[in-house]
């Protein structure tokens, strides 16, 4: 009669821990899928207030340099562009154009002394400042996020977990024109 419970007794536990480890390995990846998500969404919430800035910065600049419309329309077609986005690679285009059309504003904008010492002008400059400061950590708290998981549904066993349930890897929010946003908007005044 023990001849057959202790071998029953191995099956049980074993397949027990095997329970236990998918278990864990399965709430793992949950964890790292909704921080991924979590940081995207700080992503999206900072580009949407740095986007909700522009036009205040646009009529500001407007007032002072109206003849320059196709900055103007730059700025413009990139804040669409960027709020836009969906994904991290659309949102890497869009931030790569975004940055190149800010530069061209702030461009026009040291050419007239009187915006600078706009009191209006400075105040959104400061927030913009702010506000890039915040989407680079948003940022750099994504591409952690997304180190993390990618690394996870790699290793060995939780791949095993990871492909039977159909994880697959995240994209980076990587600017696809490094040279374009290194560096950032100068707003020296």
């Amino acid at each position: 009669m023990l001849a057959w419970l202790i071998p029953l007794i191995v099956v049980v536990v074993i397949l027990v821990i095997i329970g236990i480890v998918y278990w864990a390995m399965y709430n793992s990846l949950i964890q790292l899928n909704v921080r991924v998500d979590e940081a995207w969404s700080d992503i999206t919430v900072q580009l949407k207030r740095r986007a909700d800035l522009i036009p205040n910065l646009i009529e500001t600049v407007r007032g002072y340099a109206s003849h320059e419309r196709g900055v103007f329309e730059d700025v413009t077609k990139a804040r669409a562009e960027t709020v836009s986005a969906q994904s991290p690679g659309e949102a890497s285009v869009a931030e790569s154009h975004f940055q190149s059309a800010l530069k061209s504003i702030f461009a026009v904008a040291e050419a007239y002394p009187q915006l600078q010492a706009s009191q209006n002008f400075l105040r959104l400059q400061s927030d913009l400042v702010d506000t890039e400061d915040k989407i680079q950590a948003a940022r750099r708290f994504y591409n952690g996020g997304v180190r993390e998981y990618n690394t996870k549904i790699k290793q060995f066993p939780s791949n095993l977990v990871a492909g039977r349930l159909h994880y697959t890897a995240r994209e980076f929010f990587e600017v696809p024109d490094a040279a374009a946003i290194s560096e950032p908007p100068r707003v020296q005044f």
